[in-house]
């Protein structure tokens, strides 16, 4: 399967993507979190340091993301790469099995940019979280994918107290609404679910402090139905990415289209 994508976070991870609709399999079984009111958690805000001391230190990530699950009621897997660095800046790219990519999406602060070079059709229009939603149905911008595929699931966490519950359980709370679920393992604590806006978050196969798996479930009425399993790779961490990373040098030729349009279109979906 060839890939031939120019870009500058090709040069700094290798890039591989492949997205694909399948119509069989079945979701994942919810890991069953505490719904004890459990007992305060002695030393929250030390126990919230010591998990979140590798995420904390993420400036940049280069990895890629082999994706399963579903969204909107269509079965999804691929493969993809995202590039994230401080402040608010991310770049995915999405390489067909042959040929141009299906798709680069670049952001940069308060401005995003989706390009389809098959169909020579960019999106000017929208945030990154909007635009994200258009794509995968997963409305969160760069730094909050970033916190999730690192496991600080905020983008700037401050606990303010914790709970112990049965069964080798804790929870931590964070500024925000957010709320840290973990699980003992041995003499240390290991987060292995998260709430946060209107997703569950579920990690597993740690490696380094770093997820290696991630999965996000919808959870609210805002949100489209999606349940979808990153399975990370490729990881790397604080590579210096250059500012035109997070830019797409777009064709004259290339026809504008609103991020609604692309919605109801669903071409990347279809494909």
């Amino acid at each position: 399967m060839p890939c031939r994508p120019s870009s500058t976070i090709v040069r700094a991870a290798p890039i591989l993507l492949s997205l694909a609709l399948i119509v069989s399999g079945c979701a994942a079984r919810r890991v069953v979190l505490p719904t004890d009111t459990g007992t305060p958690l002695p030393d929250a805000a030390r126990v919230h340091a010591e998990v979140s001391s590798a995420c904390g230190g993420v400036r940049t990530l280069t990895a890629e993301l082999a994706l399963a699950g579903r969204v909107a009621g269509e079965r999804l897997r691929g493969r993809v790469i995202a590039g994230l660095a401080r402040p608010s800046s991310m770049r995915l790219e999405g390489v067909a099995p042959f040929g141009p990519p299906a798709f680069i999406l670049a952001a940069r602060d308060a401005e995003a940019v989706l390009f389809l070079p098959r169909e020579q059709r960019v999106v000017r229009e929208g945030s990154a979280a909007r635009l994200l939603e258009a794509l995968v149905g997963i409305s969160l911008g760069a730094d909050d994918l970033r916190a999730i595929l690192t496991g600080c699931v905020v983008s700037m966490p401050r606990p303010l107290g914790g709970r112990e519950h049965q069964g080798g359980w804790a929870s931590i709370d964070l500024d925000g609404g957010a709320t840290l679920f973990l699980r003992r393992q041995g003499t240390l604590w290991t987060l292995r679910a998260a709430r946060r806006d209107e997703w569950l978050l579920e990690y597993d196969a740690w490696q380094g402090g770093l997820p290696r798996s991630v999965r996000l479930v919808a959870m609210g009425q805002r949100t489209s139905a999606a349940d979808i399993t990153a399975t990370i790779s490729q990881l790397m961490t604080n590579v210096d990415l250059p500012a035109n990373a997070f830019t797409i040098e777009i064709p004259a030729e290339a026809q504008t289209i609103s991020v609604d349009d692309l919605q109801r279109r669903g071409e990347l979906r279809q494909r």
